[in-house]
């Protein structure tokens, strides 16, 4: 494909409501470089979860039918004739949903034009062949019916992206690949300092895929090439459209390569059946949600991979096994491997460091059948912590306050990987390392990233009964003189609990700053997720509620408080340890492993944009866990929020 001619009419997604409703009543606008667009638009906003139930061209139906201001209904912009979309900064941040990208693509859009454009969505879009741009200049060449050169969808581009881009998608282009009709270039960096992640990658560069040989010297920002993958895993939200890639290119008899080292977690949808609204339940979506997870059990049968499931409990289904970024760090998952999830949050597994990165549907697809999987070495993003947190304050204040710092607000943390490091690091558990690491992608990285130590030695060590002396052989160590595109210095002692105002998880602030200019009542307190749900969440959500406790208080009236536990394993720890009575005394609903409420499919949802939530998840973008305010705040805040009856700190009690 050389060159291209861009059909139908600009959609500009603006802040301004009347503007909205008129395009989509066929009215077309001049271009305005002035006119405000709408920026930050997740993939939570272009497909919904409900949305996601569909895994085929049905998405088309329903794309944007999330986005702020809700002018888009069913089909609005399937029957709207639109060819290009333009959007403000940050655009497909959240999610690695590849359905985002493709509700649009099937819906008529070929090209996607916006301020800057997340990493795992632009992938995903280059995977499907839609088309990808931050230059406005095109908008005109457009609108006078240029056909516009390929490369200039390209330049800037890696060699093995650009011609992924030319090739129409990454099917079309393996096709090429392994009948030898293209191959991508050759690393030739020299010998350098390489910083973690750099290290890790160069040691999985796909050399020689005939020769089978595996490791360079040395890779560099920028290098593109196909590197080998330790652990690849899906879940029921993504496994099923993967699958269906699979076959269709590949053939029915396609087989998945190495089984051993795949996995398929039910964790997403467990408890999707209690808040279901009944119009959905009108829509056919029970049956529709309930094929994800049939459809993924066939494929792990077929295949022979191995599936996290539900677990029953004196006979009645009471959760799954684990969410699966939890279960990656108790027993899948290594010093120095490379992880692949079909989820942004897969990042969290680099708290034991390893390179663990979100893609989509096709990304995953191809990798069930080369193990491989494309990479550009990112640049990375080093942050330096410092001293000692005070009393109250944990890792979920530090990664709200570093998310609000202008690096990642004005979008230049895009596509970077966020390497943390110091004393200040060395001093937290793998508990609170995996906060910091879960919530990189929240800034738009790649992934985060910590350098493993003997913390990491001893947890695998009592949880998988793994050697010591194993575990160390295998941890990679940055160079002295490593380049990196920003360092950092955050010092501890200086942060303070904070809290994400609704929108964004990078708006964050003082906690004290909101309770200065007047109190946040609150509806719900959410204890849970993966960011929220480890063994050290529950120590503490315990301990503010037995504190409360001891002074006779409960559960504010008018407040529902759940805590959800990250895991089977997580649960029992918390068993264990006498929390499930504290839990219980103190009011609290406890909620079995899911996601659930984190993507409004669990007990913990809002039902109307007038509640009030104060949640210990990782993102609150507009519909994420409901249709009310979300606030976002340490596990220690929430508990204390649900006691005092609206978002306080723990010393207000």
């Amino acid at each position: 494909m050389q060159r291209v001619k861009i059909q139908g009419r600009i959609l500009y997604l603006t802040e301004d409501a009347a503007l909205q409703d008129a395009q989509l009543a066929g009215e077309a606008l001049a271009f305005d470089e002035d006119r405000p667009l709408l920026g930050n638009i997740s993939t939570d906003e272009i497909t919904p979860g409900w949305v996601c139930y569909y895994y085929d061209e049905t998405l088309a139906r329903y794309a944007y039918v999330g986005l702020r201001g809700g002018k888009f209904k069913q089909d609005s912009l399937k029957s709207g004739g639109f060819g290009v979309v333009v959007s403000g900064i940050s655009k497909g941040c959240g999610s690695s949903r590849e359905t985002a990208p493709y509700s649009e693509l099937k819906a008529g859009v070929q090209l996607v034009i916006a301020r800057s454009i997340e990493k795992i969505y632009t992938q995903n879009a280059q995977n499907i062949g839609l088309l990808t741009s931050t230059d406005f200049g095109l908008i005109a060449r457009i609108e006078r019916g240029e056909e516009i050169a390929i490369s200039e969808f390209t330049r800037g581009l890696d060699p093995i992206s650009a011609a992924i881009v030319e090739h129409g998608g990454l099917f079309a282009y393996n096709k090429a690949r392994l009948s030898g009709k293209t191959s991508p270039p050759a690393v030739a960096t020299a010998p350098r300092p390489m910083t973690l992640c750099e290290k890790i990658l160069a040691a999985h560069v796909i050399a020689d895929a005939k020769a089978g040989v595996v490791g360079v010297d040395a890779v560099a920002p920028g290098d593109a090439f196909f590197a080998r993958t330790d652990v690849r895993f899906s879940h029921e939200y993504v496994t099923p459209m993967a699958d269906a890639l699979f076959r269709a290119e590949l053939g029915e008899g396609a087989r998945v390569l190495e089984p051993e080292s795949v996995f398929a977690f039910r964790d997403h949808l467990t408890f999707l059946d209690l808040i279901m609204p009944r119009a959905h339940r009108e829509m056919g979506l029970k049956a529709q949600a309930e094929e994800l997870a049939t459809v993924q059990d066939g494929f792990a049968k077929k295949q022979g991979v191995k599936l996290y499931g539900e677990v029953h409990r004196d006979g009645k289904l009471v959760g799954s096994e684990a969410i699966c970024h939890n279960k990656v760090i108790e027993e899948l998952a290594l010093p120095g491997q490379l992880v692949l999830g079909t989820d942004s949050h897969t990042c969290m597994a680099g708290a034991l460091g390893c390179f663990a990165f979100g893609v989509g549907s096709t990304d995953m697809a191809n990798a069930w059948f080369t193990k491989d999987v494309r990479v550009t070495v990112p640049q990375t993003a080093r942050f330096v912590l410092t001293g000692a947190l005070q009393a109250g304050v944990c890792a979920k204040d530090v990664m709200l306050h570093i998310l609000s710092q202008p690096f990642f607000k004005s979008g230049q943390g895009i596509g970077k990987v966020l390497e943390f490091a110091g004393d200040g690091v060395v001093g937290m558990s793998l508990d609170e390392r995996a906060t910091l690491t879960n919530m990189a992608v929240e800034a738009g990285g790649f992934t985060g990233i910590i350098e493993a130590d003997e913390v990491v030695v001893d947890y695998l060590v009592k949880q998988r009964g793994l050697d010591a002396d194993a575990v160390r052989a295998r941890i990679v160590r940055a160079d002295a003189g490593a380049s990196y595109c920003a360092t950092f210095e955050v010092d501890l002692t200086a942060i303070v609990a904070m809290v994400a105002t609704p929108g964004d998880p990078r708006n964050g602030l003082p906690l004290a700053e909101l309770l200065q200019s007047g109190g946040v009542k609150i509806d719900i307190a959410y204890g849970g997720s993966c960011t929220g749900g480890k063994k050290a969440d529950m120590d503490m959500y315990a301990s503010v509620l037995s504190a409360a406790l001891a002074k006779g208080r409960r559960v504010a009236d008018g407040v529902k408080l759940y805590i959800q536990f990250g895991s089977q394993d997580i649960r029992r720890y918390a068993e264990a340890r006498g929390y499930l009575e504290v839990f219980a005394r103190a009011g609290a609903e406890m909620v079995d492993p899911s996601c659930g409420a984190c993507i409004k499919a669990g007990p913990g949802v809002s039902d109307s944009p007038d509640q009030v939530t104060v949640s210990a998840i990782n993102r609150n973008f507009p519909g994420r866990s409901g249709p009310g305010k979300v606030y976002l705040a340490s596990p220690l805040v929430v508990a204390a929020s649900a006691i005092a009856g609206y978002i306080a700190l723990p010393e207000e009690l």
